[in-house]
């Protein structure tokens, strides 16, 4: 991403990495973090397609491998035994 804003590239980026939105915190790249906020109802996504400024604030990980039909669990793990008796 950096290679090409430096060469002058013009386009929109999407991606669940959110490492790479500190890019757009660097003076000498002409970039702007922006997101689209989503509504999940009956394991559904939708989008609202409206772009706000900003890296999204909340995450729907969990909700789209839902979605998908993947198991996900959503408790704490218990602290592994250290064993002896």
């Amino acid at each position: 991403m950096r290679a090409l804003a430096r060469r002058g590239a013009v386009g929109l980026v999407t991606t669940h990495d959110l490492a790479l939105a500190h890019i757009a915190e660097e003076r000498e790249i002409r970039a702007e973090n922006v997101h689209f906020e989503d509504h999940i109802e009956d394991g559904k996504i939708s989008f609202d397609y409206v772009m706000r400024p900003g890296v999204v604030t909340k995450s729907n990980g969990l909700a789209l491998m839902k979605a998908v039909g993947l198991e996900v669990e959503t408790g704490t793990a218990e602290p592994a035994s250290r064993g002896g008796s």
